[in-house]
């Protein structure tokens, strides 16, 4: 008996530990689940007690090169709520202070509590129900918060543009997404970050970091002050400000001669790859995608319009460069021993390929590369193009002669992004040897696709990277990437946007090229670039379109020696390079060399404001 009694004992010992250790198991993870895990219980503690306000800081203002103020900050309030903390009022009283209709008051209401639409919402926290008041209705809604018991109000700033002007490259701040917060802490909902051009690319330079101001409730959830004198509260640090590369008057100039037609002009100082000016036709005020509720509105009447004035095309837009390439052409075949300066080739009959001869102008043959490039004659540079692809002499197969012939174009900026602090920049289209392997079946050679050497065909390019060749050419051979920030405040520039790169192409020959352009300007297509004074260069491009309408193109850059400016015009559907290319890039030189355009092109000006061509 002794023993079963002992073993009873033994039994009732170990049972009595087993639930005192579940007691304590339970209440440990309890305590994890309220302290780390559940912050239900910790929100409505620290919610009696105290109330955290975000701090936001000023964002970064934005200013152009000339320190033209185009981007700046003016306060707004958003509408806060802590459900916990509302108790029935006349909601009639409050849709009508603010101007808003009853059922937008409840779907606000519904949407707040529905945790699909709003993750991690707690009673207990500050929600959002309303954003960027007027300053009109702030003041009506101040006087009457009293009444509204849960409902106070939080300053916030919000962006104001100087301008109506480079809204593609300012670009616009909007409501953070469920992706943005997943992937930066730094966000919460309701947060505004930067949605697209300089916005975007600089958000966390502009952004600033949050502060914070803790306050403590007294038993009836009144306000008595800071908590602790204010030690636990965080100052917000305003972000830093930019001064951009844009000159805002050569930008609103460009968008005036752009008006009513669609593609892209493009300006950048050859020492520095700064981007003067870089307009997107159609464009919009940037003024409508400011806060308040008519910028959904605005933003959906953009979207939805059919000429895309929410496409950047300047550096987004695959065109054909048609002419335009040639000089990049002649440099190839001057570096590969293919032709000399003095070459002669035949243009009395064309190049034949696809049957019959590529279009031409009318002038002399043979011809040099000089006169080429001033008359843009096309049988010379295919006449070039077959004699590098297909002389077995120089390469073991088309294929090694194409990759060779590509490597030079890549070098020069096209067929990859050149890498502009914007976001959403196309690469264009260079193709490789392989497209043409599996089109063909790998019997092809020159003749195949004879329509690359003038820019035609497979060949794709954005006005950024066609303008980027001219300021190539400019220097003799190098460029440095385009930007449109100048300055960060008290932090350099990436090394990307300061040091120069080179292409494949020794520098000597590009003095043949730029004779040649300087030709086309004096006596040849680009006659209408011509300034007493300054020596331009330029060349002219007609670019075949899937519309049936060729597209209007053209480069320069001026002057010949030490180059201040090279320019790209690119107009959809505009015709023949100088119908509508030449005479906006002419005026576009003389407002960024003599500030303003003079009595003599004051009736060119006009013509070409003017002008639809959609």
């Amino acid at each position: 008996m002794t023993d079963r009694s002992n073993y009873q004992n033994g039994n009732r010992r170990y049972v009595f530990i087993a639930a005192v250790v579940c007691v304590i198991l339970v209440f440990t993870i309890r305590l994890i689940d309220l302290q780390l895990v559940n912050s239900a219980y910790k929100d409505w503690a620290d919610s009696n007690a105290f109330l955290k306000k975000t701090l936001y800081p000023a964002r970064g203002v934005i200013y152009d090169r000339n320190d033209k103020l185009l981007v700046y900050n003016q306060p707004a309030y958003d509408v806060m709520l802590i459900m916990k903390e509302t108790q029935p009022f006349d909601t009639v009283d409050f849709c009508n202070t603010l101007g808003i209709a009853q059922e937008f008051f409840n779907k606000r209401i519904r949407d707040i509590r529905n945790r699909e639409l709003n993750p991690g919402y707690s009673q207990y926290l500050p929600q959002v129900f309303m954003t960027q008041l007027s300053t009109g209705e702030y003041g009506m809604l101040q006087e009457k918060l009293y009444k509204f018991p849960g409902f106070y109000l939080q300053n916030r700033p919000v962006r104001e543009y100087g301008y109506p002007n480079a809204a593609l490259v300012l670009g616009n701040i909007g409501e953070v997404s469920k992706r943005h917060m997943e992937n930066d802490s730094y966000y919460a909902r309701s947060d505004y970050i930067g949605l697209e051009g300089v916005e975007r690319s600089y958000e966390k330079t502009l952004r600033g970091k949050k502060g914070k101001e803790v306050l403590l409730r007294d038993a009836r959830g009144r306000i008595k002050g800071r908590y602790e004198g204010g030690v636990h509260d965080e100052t917000p640090v305003s972000g830093k400000n930019l001064k951009l590369s844009i000159d805002i008057e050569l930008q609103a100039y460009a968008e005036k001669l752009m008006r009513n037609k669609m593609g892209g002009v493009v300006m950048i100082e050859p020492s520095t790859g700064e981007v003067l000016c870089l307009v997107s036709s159609p464009t919009y005020d940037p003024n409508l995608l400011v806060g308040g509720r008519q910028l959904g509105k605005n933003y959906t009447q953009l979207e939805r319009d059919p000429l895309k004035p929410l496409f950047n095309r300047a550096i987004k837009g695959r065109y054909p460069p048609g002419s335009t390439y040639k000089p990049a052409q002649g440099l190839v075949f001057l570096q590969e021993g293919v032709i000399t300066p003095q070459k002669l080739y035949t243009c009395a009959y064309g190049y034949p390929y696809h049957g019959g001869k590529p279009a031409c102008h009318g002038h002399a043959s043979p011809l040099g590369l000089n006169a080429a490039l001033a008359t843009s004659c096309n049988s010379y540079f295919c006449w070039g193009l077959h004699d590098m692809l297909d002389s077995r002499k120089r390469y073991p197969t088309v294929q090694e002669a194409f990759e060779i012939w590509k490597g030079y174009m890549v070098s020069m900026g096209f067929g990859y992004t050149l890498g502009i602090d914007l976001p959403g920049e196309s690469r264009g289209f260079i193709p490789n040897s392989k497209v043409y392997d599996r089109f063909y079946k790998g019997r092809w050679n020159s003749s195949s696709i004879i329509s690359i050497a003038i820019g035609q065909g497979e060949i794709d390019a954005t006005p950024l990277q066609i303008c980027n060749l001219a300021a190539t050419i400019a220097n003799r051979g190098q460029y440095i990437v385009p930007h449109v920030v100048r300055e960060i405040e008290d932090t350099p520039l990436d090394t990307a946007y300061t040091r120069p790169r080179r292409t494949l192409v020794e520098a000597e020959h590009y003095d043949a090229i730029v004779e040649g352009m300087r030709s086309a300007v004096l006596y040849g297509t680009c006659t209408g670039l011509y300034m007493p004074g300054i020596e331009v260069c330029g060349k002219t491009g007609t670019a075949q379109s899937t519309s049936g309408i060729d597209n209007s193109a053209c480069i320069a850059f001026a002057p010949c020696r030490q180059p201040k400016i090279a320019i790209a015009v690119y107009v959809e559907r505009g015709g023949y390079g100088k119908t509508n290319a030449i005479p906006i890039a002419r005026l576009m030189l003389e407002k960024f060399f003599h500030g303003e355009v003079g009595e003599s092109l004051r009736f060119l000006e006009a013509d070409i404001m003017n002008r639809v061509v959609l």
